[in-house]
């Protein structure tokens, strides 16, 4: 049995794991959904509820049985997304990878056990994927996973694969050794691809952009249908964001 460090606080982690649960969803959900999602009681989860609803971060319905998430989560996350040089750099990244190719671009970082998606430039393409800010992305899975897992220390990808490689579409990368293999490969090549391994009908391609030090925080993806992004439109992609993924790391610092 884990035991807990005493300067861990069990209720505010409980109260965390209710905030995550809710902003999970994409709609106001009872307690009871609560308490099954966060493998708790009904009190348990009631009385987190109320705390975070007085805290503001929860907002209880009309019907007074139904919680959703209120935008003080936004105030919280305000200097992360601020508009400082860093962002207006990758946002202007963005926008002329977006107008050079007609797609939606978007900017992830590696948090804890996923992919977050942090920053994105609308294109033009009637037919697209849309992911939205904050979205996360499996690690071992999609093409921004691969490519940040891909420059991180070792003992991260160790983690990953520790805590199982579940498949989710049809050429979901499983085994432990195809996925080492995989990696390396991406470190070598500066690029990854996402070929049906995310989701059934679609592909995607990132880059690394290293920052201050070589580290890569973050990366550029761009992701689309299957039916129009076969593996020669991701090669052209590719083409056209390494430019500017490289220009990119150069001006925040991971290039000289």
């Amino acid at each position: 049995m884990n035991m807990l460090d005493a300067n861990i606080s069990s209720t505010a982690l409980k109260a965390l794991s209710v905030l995550d649960f809710v902003g999970g969803q994409r709609r106001p959900v009872t307690v009871a959904e609560v308490a099954e999602g966060i493998s708790s009681d009904r009190a348990t989860a009631y009385r987190m509820l109320m705390t975070l609803v007085q805290a503001g971060y929860v907002h209880k319905t009309a019907d007074a049985k139904h919680y959703r998430l209120t935008f003080q989560v936004l105030s919280l996350a305000r200097h992360l997304l601020g508009e400082d040089e860093r962002a207006w750099l990758i946002l202007a990244c963005l926008r002329a990878i977006s107008e050079e190719t007609g797609e939606t671009v978007h900017y992830s970082v590696l948090d804890r056990d996923a992919a977050v998606l942090v920053y994105r430039a609308k294109g033009t393409q009637r037919v697209a994927v849309d992911f939205r800010i904050g979205d996360r992305s499996p690690l071992h899975c999609s093409s921004i996973g691969k490519v940040l897992l891909a420059f991180q220390d070792v003992r991260v990808t160790e983690a990953v694969i520790a805590a199982g490689l579940a498949k989710v579409a049809p050429n979901t990368i499983t085994d432990p050794v195809e996925l080492r293999r995989s990696l390396g490969l991406i470190r070598a090549q500066g690029y990854a691809f996402d070929d049906l391994e995310f989701a059934p009908d679609m592909r995607c391609v990132a880059l690394p952009v290293f920052e201050n030090g070589g580290d890569v925080p973050g990366g550029i993806a761009i992701s689309g249908p299957a039916s129009r992004f076969d593996l020669e439109k991701l090669g052209a992609l590719r083409d056209i964001a390494m430019g500017h993924a490289t220009r990119l790391s150069r001006e925040l610092g991971g290039i000289v």
